[in-house]
């Protein structure tokens, strides 16, 4: 179990980062160009939560998937937390729906795992 939460949680933290790269790109070119592109795109309600989101997030689930053999509880934690900033950040959508299965599986994965995985 242990090393499925790491899988899972370095993938997750990877299409996180992706998404948050678009994110946090998004919330830069709406600051460099005006709030209004016409009817094309418009700023967000919050940029700095989606930008905070965007750089954190990822983070959090790669390092919880990092440790997830040697520290469970504290990468199962790391990877839910990671998962609900996702989904506070972006919401659930066909770009965050993998990132956010991934990291929540990897954090119950990595605290269900109560004893080393066997060789």
């Amino acid at each position: 179990m242990r090393n499925a939460a790491l899988i899972l949680g370095i993938i997750g933290g990877i299409w996180g980062m992706i998404v948050g790269f678009f994110g946090y790109g998004y919330t830069v070119f709406m600051d460099m160009f005006g709030s209004d592109v016409g009817d094309l795109a418009h700023q967000v309600n919050n940029p700095q939560l989606i930008r905070v989101v965007s750089l954190l997030s990822p983070i959090l689930a790669i390092a919880g998937g990092a440790m997830a053999r040697s520290r469970n509880m504290a990468a199962g934690v790391l990877l839910l937390v990671s998962a609900a900033g996702m989904f506070y950040g972006f919401g659930f959508n066909v770009f965050t729906m993998f990132p956010i299965a991934m990291c929540g599986l990897g954090g119950i994965l990595a605290i269900a795992a109560q004893q080393p995985d066997p060789h």
